[in-house]
């Protein structure tokens, strides 16, 4: 439960900053960790309208007790170790339009019924032709835009004109 923007980048070279060897390797004492389950997002209005087929389209209430979940345990003294947050995350995707995923190694994607399915290639290890790189995901209004840019590519030019196009439109 670190603060900042450190906390983004507590997970390098195969080891997350807290829990390495060196400072874990040997029992120090007691601790605990906190373990959450199903936040099942869009279940119960679901449930309260008796369709769990097609009514998770609101999330407003999973998403209040899920913060309050937060702030309990952040307010827990002393603070845990860490938090798992495990079983179903989503019942349903209101709205969506795109689904992002990765661990195929490599670029490839589909439409199902009206939803884009994309499949981003790795920063490591690549199974395909494409280079190692990251996906860019612009989101407006009207659309989801999306580019895959090489790791030299984006370090060396950042992202292209149209997404940053795109981006500047839906900035004050």
């Amino acid at each position: 439960m670190t603060d900042g923007a450190e906390m983004f980048h507590r997970a390098t070279g195969r080891s997350f900053k807290g829990f390495s060897a060196e400072e874990e390797g040997e029992w120090k004492g007691p601790f605990y960790f906190v373990q959450a389950a199903d936040p099942q997002l869009g279940l119960m209005k679901a449930w309260a309208i008796g369709d769990t087929d097609n009514g998770g389209d609101e999330w407003e209430q999973e998403v209040l007790l899920t913060e309050k979940a937060i702030q309990a345990v952040n307010r827990l003294t002393p603070l845990p170790r860490f938090m798992a947050i495990c079983g179903d995350l989503i019942h349903a995707m209101p709205g969506v339009k795109a689904v992002f995923s990765g661990h195929c190694h490599r670029n490839a994607g589909g439409v199902h019924d009206g939803v884009d399915m994309v499949v981003t290639s790795a920063v490591g290890q690549q199974l395909g032709d494409d280079t190692h790189g990251l996906r860019i995901v612009v989101v407006t209004e009207e659309k989801v835009a999306h580019q895959y840019y090489s790791l030299d590519e984006l370090r060396d030019g950042g992202m292209g004109s149209e997404m940053r196009e795109l981006l500047g439109a839906t900035l004050s």
